[in-house]
């Protein structure tokens, strides 16, 4: 149970936006619950606290701990149309961030997406 952190990727060659849009496609639609964040970020915490308290595994892509961060926020608000962490996507779909994971939760929501 429990966040599974990204792997740190190090590369001399940068990503080309077709690639990182195929890796945000491939990620998504490989987990349940992925969670685009930063380490430093308390709303991306909050977030992923939900997610802990309910049990429910996640999959979580920490954006400053990656070479390619930066590119892969820029391709997620091309794709979302918000540039902020934490975007939280479940079974594909972009859910929002942490208030909005929050509030899920608090409104009894939550629980009936992650059983779909």
């Amino acid at each position: 149970m429990g966040s599974q952190a990204s792997k740190i990727i190090r590369t001399s060659k940068m990503a080309s936006s077709a690639e990182i849009q195929q890796f945000i496609k491939d990620a998504i639609a490989q987990e349940k619950v992925v969670v685009f964040s930063k380490s430093y970020c308390p709303y991306c915490t909050m977030a992923k606290e939900v997610f802990q308290a309910v049990k429910q595994p996640f999959k979580v892509y920490e954006l400053d701990q990656r070479d390619d961060g930066s590119e892969i926020q820029t391709n997620l608000a091309a794709l979302t149309g918000f540039r902020t962490v934490p975007q939280v996507f479940i079974n594909g779909n972009c859910v929002g961030g942490g208030s909005d994971v929050k509030a899920l939760h608090s409104s009894g929501k939550l629980e009936a997406m992650l059983i779909g």
